[in-house]
């Protein structure tokens, strides 16, 4: 049912955009851009308004309606981990850590005489 909505979402508006497309702007017709003489012989007496404009409404209406489900549906949707039936381990952290190593002290070395003269 999802993989079929979705698909449907992707047809509605990949058509809305070719009927939106379609539609002429204010000042040209779209029999015009097929070479007929007569513009509004196309698509009947009304021209292409009414009838473009009624696909379009009715492909922005199914767009928005599966574009409000498919959002819902996702996010709502529950999801699971293939790792939840396994156990947990335990960690290293939890044992205690060893105690560094201390350095043995050297005993302080006398201070020299910088006088200059040898000791007698």
């Amino acid at each position: 049912m999802y993989t079929a909505l979705i698909i449907l979402h992707i047809l509605v508006s990949i058509f809305l955009v070719i009927v939106v497309l379609l539609q002429a702007g204010k000042g040209a017709s779209i029999g015009a851009s097929f070479g007929g003489s007569s513009s509004q012989t196309l698509f009947g007496s009304a021209g292409p308004a009414t009838f473009l404009s009624k696909i379009t409404a009715g492909c922005a209406i199914v767009f928005m309606i599966t574009s409000l489900y498919l959002t819902y549906t996702a996010s709502t949707r529950s999801t699971s981990s293939i790792m939840k039936n396994i156990p947990a381990t335990k960690s290293e952290e939890a044992q205690p850590a060893a105690q560094p190593q201390q350095q043995p002290t050297q005993p302080e070395a006398a201070p020299q005489d910088t006088s200059g003269t040898a000791p007698k």
